[in-house]
C-alpha cells in the first residue's frame, strides 16, 4: 500500500474497489489528495475516469469507499456534486444550444439564481476564451472551443474542487498550451482544488504539484511532483556563437571532460574534474569565453516524469 497523507485533504479513499466482471477497474485504492492540483497519471485502462466518476458518486464502488470534501461518496452524492465542479473526457455538448446557454443552464442546476447564473457564465466564459463566441451553438465549435466549454460548465457554481478528465484530449499543440494555461491559474490564481487526469506525462509535471499515478486500478506511487523530478548530475550547456556546440565539445573533451549532445546543447557531468581539479562550472565558463562563445544556459538537468516511468523507477514508489 502507497498513501501520502497531506493537510488540508479533499479525496480520501480506502480499500476503494470496481470490479466490472472482466475488468477490475480499482484494486482496493487507498490514496489521499489534497489542496493544489493533482495529476493523475495512467494509461487507457488504467482507472482514472472510473475513479473520478465514483468520487462525484455518480458510480458506486464494488468495494471499499471514499470521502470528497468531508462528504461520502456513499450517502453525500448530491452535496459533493454542488461543491465539485467536473469535465467529462467525451464530447457531450449539445450542438444546437450556445455555451451562454448551456452554462447558465448547468448553473442554475447546481442552484444558482438566473441572475446570478447569467453573471457567473459570462465571468467564466470570459475567462475560458469564449467571450466572442457564447452566443453561438457548440455544434459549430472547434475541439478547443468545445473543451472549453465544458471547462467553463465545471466552473460555473464557483466549486472547491474541479475533476478534470483529460482536458486536452485531441487539443492541437496551440490549443493544449492554452488548456494548461488556464488549468494551472485554476489552482494558482482561483486557489481551487484540481485533479487533472492524462496519459501524457510531459503535461502534468508542468501544472500539478502532486502526482498520482495508477495502473491497472492499483496505486504505484504518490508524490510531490519536484520528488519524481530529482536532478540527475547532469549539467546541460548552451553555447551560441560560430559551430559553438561542436566547438565547445572539442575543447571540454581535451580538458577531459566528456559530453554528449542533446539537441542545441550538451550534457556534461556535473561532478566531473579535470587533471587538474577544475570546478567543472568555472571550465564550461572559462572555456566559452577563450572561444568567444556566448554561454547562454548552465543549468542543473531534472528528470522529466517520463525517465521516471522509462527506468521503471515508478514501481519502486
Amino acid at each position: 500500500m502507497v498513501t501520502v497523507t497531506r493537510v488540508d485533504t479533499v479525496v480520501q479513499t480506502r480499500g476503494l474497489t470496481k470490479d466490472y466482471g472482466p475488468v477490475l477497474a480499482l484494486d482496493s485504492l487507498d490514496l489521499e489528495i489534497g489542496a493544489g492540483t493533482t495529476g493523475l497519471v495512467g494509461a487507457n485502462g488504467a482507472g482514472k475516469s472510473t475513479l473520478l466518476k465514483i468520487l462525484l458518486g455518480l458510480v458506486p464502488p464494488t468495494g471499499g469507499g471514499a470521502r470528497v470534501l468531508g462528504h461520502d461518496i456513499a450517502t453525500e452524492g448530491p452535496a459533493i456534486r454542488g461543491l465539485v465542479g467536473y469535465l467529462p473526457e467525451h464530447d457531450c455538448l449539445p450542438p444546437d444550444v450556445s455555451a451562454s446557454d448551456f452554462v447558465v443552464h448547468l448553473a442554475m442546476m447546481s442552484g444558482l439564481p438566473r441572475v446570478a447564473a447569467r453573471e457567473r457564465a459570462a465571468e467564466v466564459l470570459r475567462h475560458v476564451g469564449l467571450a466572442e463566441e457564447r452566443y453561438r451553438p457548440m455544434g459549430g465549435y472547434s475541439t478547443g472551443m468545445k473543451q472549453k466549454a465544458k471547462l467553463a460548465q465545471a466552473l460555473a457554481h464557483d466549486p472547491r474542487l474541479v475533476l478534470l478528465d483529460e482536458p486536452t484530449n485531441g487539443l492541437d499543440p496551440a490549443a493544449r498550451e492554452e488548456m494548461l494555461g488556464l488549468v494551472q491559474r485554476i489552482g494558482r490564481d482561483f486557489g481551487i482544488a484540481v485533479i487533472v487526469t492524462s496519459h501524457l506525462l510531459g503535461e502534468l509535471e508542468r501544472v500539478s504539484d502532486h502526482v498520482v499515478v495508477l495502473d491497472g486500478g492499483r496505486l504505484l506511487r504518490a508524490s510531490r511532483t519536484d520528488e519524481f523530478l530529482d536532478a540527475t548530475g547532469v549539467l546541460l550547456v548552451e553555447v551560441l556563437g560560430e559551430d559553438a556546440q561542436a566547438r565547445m565539445a572539442d575543447a571540454l573533451n581535451r580538458a577531459g571532460v566528456a559530453t554528449v549532445p542533446r539537441g542545441r546543447m550538451l550534457t556534461v557531468d556535473a561532478a566531473a574534474r579535470t587533471s587538474g581539479e577544475t570546478d567543472v562550472h568555472d571550465l564550461i565558463r572559462d572555456t566559452a569565453g577563450d572561444l568567444g562563445l556566448g554561454l547562454v544556459r548552465l543549468q542543473v538537468d531534472h528528470r522529466r516524469i517520463e525517465d521516471v516511468f522509462a527506468d521503471g523507477e515508478v514501481l519502486r514508489g
